[in-house]
């Protein structure tokens, strides 16, 4: 299901991005003291005690009227409607302001679990001063220093103490899909086309869908899907329209919840650099993809090359997704419509698959024979065996005699072995090195 979503906000500069940083374990927003650096909402994943989270960064938040801090309150404000959770950071250095009182109004309309984060706790002598903050009227504040991790264990228990129950008890048998892309690529005619009804509006101006909106269905070999149509994704500099406001979280968010992703791409148009960006969203999150060129209908004077033609087209622009099946369809005319479903069972089969370690240890054994693993400095990268410790997608864990001699070259010489041998298209994998012990 769904992870949970950590919104982190506050007025300007008092350390929600280094903060961030903290908790994502990795340096992804901006950090600067000045006001305002951060603009858009940031997003990673984040991880405490076995419990996964969507994390979020947002921009200062100013009641001002000015149109940049504006649009920067109204990021805050999506992600605080998006959230499971909020973390309200503050600061020691400049004690309860108006602003963070503006703030805790803003919240208090949410009705959204909030954790208090006094930050810039950085010595003792300070903790004494957090006690302030119990005027905001959120509860208890949690001393922290983003800068140097203290305190952070305390504040993530609380945390996590406030993530929603009902969602990991929750039972779905169905392949859940969902079809991204940029506006007007014609996802909900194919939806409506799919399910042979009006499910989702359908209109030639970009940007008609809003929300994510889930529609489940049964194929004709009575395997059952959820469908998740998302709005389109625009470019960082346009996501601000009220028109589009909750666009790419919930596309986002419909991404972490599918086991296959759609990316459409329409044919009329052609590749785009938006579709690259948008696509590299499925491949990061590890979903099964299929590439879907949509309005196939429409390229005038084809013929037996130019499906070849776009194909190489494709291979070329999406390098990444090598292992992403490609298929032409219109929802105009509904041609190839219906291998969609048995092309979408397929993906999600080969993105479950387990393969026994001995089988796999096989494989590797004739790919070195084959092809002997390469020496730096005079030491050679020996590998001792590999086992496969997770599935969506499937992660193979290789140990070997240290992970600094094995060459990306040849890691991805062992995977194209490994799909050689099994059929995973449509799935990402995953290789990790690990060091024998």
């Amino acid at each position: 299901m769904t992870n949970p979503v950590v919104a982190i906000v506050g007025r300007p500069n008092v350390g929600k991005s280094t903060l961030f940083n903290r908790i994502a374990g990795q340096r992804i927003s901006i950090v600067e003291d000045t006001p305002g650096v951060t603009r858009d909402r940031i997003y990673a994943h984040g991880e405490w005690l076995g419990k996964n989270f969507n994390l979020i960064d947002t921009g200062g938040i100013e009641m001002s009227d000015q149109p940049l801090l504006t649009q920067i309150r109204q990021q805050a404000e999506i992600a605080i409607d998006e959230a499971d959770v909020i973390v309200l950071v503050v600061d020691t250095e400049s004690g309860v302001t108006d602003a963070d009182e503006q703030v805790a109004r803003i919240l208090y309309r949410s009705n959204k679990p909030v954790v208090l984060a006094v930050n810039k706790v950085d010595n003792p002598e300070r903790r004494s001063d957090i006690y302030d903050f119990y005027s905001l009227g959120l509860g208890e504040p949690y001393p922290v220093s983003s800068v140097h991790g203290v305190g952070l264990g305390d504040l993530l228990d609380a945390v996590i103490h406030n993530f929603p129950e009902n969602a990991a008890n929750e039972t779905d048998d169905s392949i859940r899909f969902s079809l991204i892309g940029r506006p007007n690529v014609g996802k909900s005619s194919l939806v409506n086309a799919i399910l042979g009804e009006n499910r989702v509006i359908v209109s030639n101006v970009a940007g008609t869908t809003r929300d994510a909106i889930n529609t489940r269905f049964k194929a004709t070999d009575g395997q059952e899907f959820t469908m998740i149509d998302t709005a389109g994704i625009r470019k960082q500099g346009k996501i601000y329209e009220n028109t589009e406001r909750y666009a790419l979280m919930r596309a986002m968010r419909a991404i972490d919840d599918s086991n296959v992703v759609l990316v459409v791409l329409n044919a009329e148009e052609g590749i785009r650099e938006i579709d690259k960006h948008i696509a590299g969203y499925a491949h990061e999150a590890g979903c099964g993809v299929i590439i879907v060129v949509n309005k196939w209908d429409t390229i005038e004077n084809r013929d037996h090359r130019t499906m070849t033609d776009f194909t190489n087209l494709i291979r070329h622009e999406f390098q990444y997704l090598s292992y992403a099946p490609i298929i032409f369809v219109s929802a105009k005319t509904k041609q190839r419509l219906n291998k969609l479903p048995e092309m979408i069972e397929e993906v999600n089969a080969h993105h479950e698959r387990r393969i026994k370690s001995s089988v796999l240890n096989n494989v590797i054994m004739d790919a070195i024979a084959a092809n002997p693993t390469p020496t730096q400095n005079g030491k050679r990268l020996r590998i001792f065996y590999a086992t496969q410790v997770a599935t969506a997608p499937p992660t193979f864990v290789v140990f070997v005699n240290d992970p600094e001699l094995m060459h990306f070259s040849y890691e991805r010489y062992l995977e194209n072995q490994i799909r050689q041998a099994f059929d995973f298209s449509g799935t990402p994998l995953h290789l990790i090195k690990r060091q024998r012990q």
